[in-house]
């Protein structure tokens, strides 16, 4: 196995690509931020969404103590 690789002017691994432009980076960079704020946001959407049914529920199922904290 070693010796198909012996003297070859090929990359060991040529699935990688890293161009000598590096403004090619530019639209990976920007779609990573886009995809990091819109999880971000997703998170903050699905917490407040929880804490609103958690809210609802502790109204639906336990009325008496729920008055109690609110004084």
């Amino acid at each position: 196995m070693t010796g198909d690789m012996e003297g070859s002017d090929r990359p060991m691994m040529e699935f990688l690509y890293f161009p000598e432009d590096k403004s090619e980076y530019i639209p990976a960079v920007l779609m990573l931020i886009l995809f990091i704020v819109a999880a971000a946001v997703t998170m903050v959407v699905i917490i407040k969404a929880s804490r609103k049914e958690e809210k609802k529920t502790e109204e639906t199922f336990y009325p008496k103590e729920h008055k109690e904290n609110e004084h």
